[in-house]
C-alpha cells in the first residue's frame, strides 16, 4: 500500500500534502508534439492522397494510431491502414530526435516531484520507442515507470492504462483520488478521471476553448508549479486559483 500523499509530510517551502504519484500524458501535456504529428499526417496525405489539415489533426489528439489510420483512409488516404502507424511514428520520431519539444516548466516540475519523493509515471498511447526516448531525455530519476501504446491494455478512454500505471508504483485503486493525472485531450481526461485519479486538464498547448469535462481543474502553465502546489488540488484541500494566460 502506498502512503505517500495520504498524510502530511515535508515538502518544498514547508509541510504540504503531496500526491501519492503523478501520472503524465505525453503529447500535448509534457511535450508540444501535436504540431509534429499534424505535420507528418498532412505530409502523408499530400504524398498518398486524401484530405487532411490541422483541424482534423487536433480532433485525433490522444487517439490510438490505428484509429487515426482508419480516419485518414476515410478522408481519402491511399495506403493500407496497417502501414500508416509506422509511417507516422517514423516521421515524428525523426523530428523529436532533432528537437524534443518540452513544454516550458514541465522539466522543472518533474524535478520538483523527484526531489519530494513523488513518483512520476508516463501514461501515453504513443509506442514504446517514443515513450522511451522521452524518458531517456527527462531529468535524471524523473520517471519511476511508463505505460505506452504497445502494452497489452485497453486504450484510453478506458481507465486501464492509469490503473496499471498506479499498480507499477504500489498504489491501490482506492487510493487513486490522492494521485494527480495530467492530461490535455478529452479522450485522456476521460480515461484518467474514470480511474479515480484527481485529473487536471493542461490547456497550455491546445488551441481554442474546450468544454469542461470530468477534470477537477484546469491550468495552462507549469511555470512556478511545484510538487506542493499540485497537492493543493487533491480532495480536501482548498483549490488553487486557475492559471490564466
Amino acid at each position: 500500500m502506498c502512503t505517500a500523499g495520504l498524510e502530511e509530510r515535508a515538502g518544498e517551502g514547508g509541510r504540504a500534502l503531496l500526491p501519492g504519484a503523478v501520472f503524465w500524458d505525453m503529447d500535448g501535456t509534457l511535450i508540444d508534439s501535436e504540431p509534429y504529428w499534424h505535420q507528418v499526417e498532412i505530409d502523408l496525405a499530400r504524398r498518398y492522397g486524401g484530405r487532411w489539415d490541422e483541424t482534423l489533426g487536433w480532433r485525433m489528439s490522444g487517439t490510438p494510431l490505428p484509429v487515426v489510420a482508419r480516419v485518414m483512409r476515410e478522408h481519402g488516404l491511399q495506403l493500407p491502414a496497417e502501414d500508416v502507424p509506422a509511417l507516422l511514428i517514423e516521421g515524428v520520431a525523426r523530428m523529436e530526435k532533432e528537437h524534443m519539444p518540452w513544454i516550458e516548466g514541465a522539466r522543472d516540475l518533474l524535478s520538483s516531484l523527484a526531489r519530494a519523493g513523488v513518483p512520476s509515471v508516463l501514461v501515453t498511447t504513443s509506442p514504446r520507442r517514443m515513450a522511451r526516448a522521452l524518458v531517456d531525455q527527462a531529468p535524471d530519476g524523473a520517471f519511476a515507470a511508463f505505460v505506452c501504446g504497445d502494452d497489452d491494455l485497453p486504450k484510453k478512454p478506458d481507465p486501464a492504462p492509469y490503473l496499471y500505471a498506479a499498480s507499477l508504483v504500489g498504489i491501490e485503486k482506492g487510493e487513486m483520488a490522492q494521485t494527480i493525472a495530467l492530461e490535455d485531450s478529452e479522450t485522456g481526461i476521460r480515461s484518467a478521471a474514470a480511474s479515480g485519479a484527481t485529473t487536471l486538464a493542461f490547456t497550455g498547448a491546445t488551441p481554442g476553448d474546450r468544454r469542461p469535462g470530468p477534470e477537477a481543474a484546469s491550468f495552462d502553465t507549469y511555470v512556478g508549479m511545484t510538487a506542493g502546489k499540485l497537492g493543493g488540488f487533491l480532495p480536501g484541500r482548498s483549490p488553487l486559483p486557475r492559471a490564466t494566460r
